[in-house]
């Protein structure tokens, strides 16, 4: 039964520290095959304490990064609402994107520009957020389905995607997206007579 203490300077939000046990805690068990009513991951609160000769009391260093699935869905939403200013402002000034087809960008007007092209609306239901840890990087997975309207006005809809996100310094810092939207778009525009004939020729 794995127990884990963290000692703290006073003043942090009830919703850092249940945060922060939730996280020790997985990590914990991701290590030791301990069973969750097992594990035991508690805080201890201090008054102060001294550190490179400097004297910290509760207000110096309560500080806590912003939960990167909530940067993440706040970037989606903006970038759903079309509101691409308010999107810009969750990314880093490096920021790159890699969708489908190994199109690079950087910039978000670039991503509206090259999917004009492919549909005219489009819309993210999200079935589950993933969250794991590299250094001071926070790596964000999101997967669903996508449906909208194809450029000829027909719906789609069921179509598989994941996006994965990087987030440092409370920015985002990369984006990598996987969807079956080509496929799902080659099946739409294939003439039916096409579609009929066995073996029959297929968009690529």
């Amino acid at each position: 039964m794995p127990v884990t203490q963290i000692t703290l300077l006073k003043g942090y939000e009830p919703e850092v520290q249940a945060r922060l046990i939730g996280r020790v805690s997985n990590a914990v068990r991701s290590v030791i095959p301990a069973q969750e009513a097992g594990t035991t991951t508690f805080i201890q609160e201090v008054s102060a304490y001294r550190r490179d000769a400097r004297v910290m009391l509760p207000g110096d260093g309560n500080t806590a990064l912003t939960d990167a699935e909530t940067l993440v869905r706040g970037f989606l939403q903006a970038m759903q609402s079309r509101d691409l200013g308010a999107a810009a402002g969750y990314l880093a000034n490096d920021f790159e994107m890699t969708f489908p087809g190994g199109q690079r960008m950087t910039r978000l007007q670039e991503l509206v520009d090259w999917a004009r092209n492919r549909y005219t609306r489009i819309e993210k239901t999200y079935e589950g957020f993933d969250q794991c840890w590299l250094g001071d990087t926070t790596v964000v997975y999101c997967f669903g389905t996508l449906s909208g309207q194809w450029t000829d006005g027909s719906e789609f809809a069921g179509i598989r995607f994941i996006d994965r996100f990087e987030v440092r310094g409370q920015r985002i810092q990369r984006q990598d997206v996987w969807n079956d939207l080509a496929e799902s778009r080659a099946r739409s525009f294939t003439p039916a007579s096409a579609q009929a004939q066995p073996g029959g020729a297929q968009t690529a």
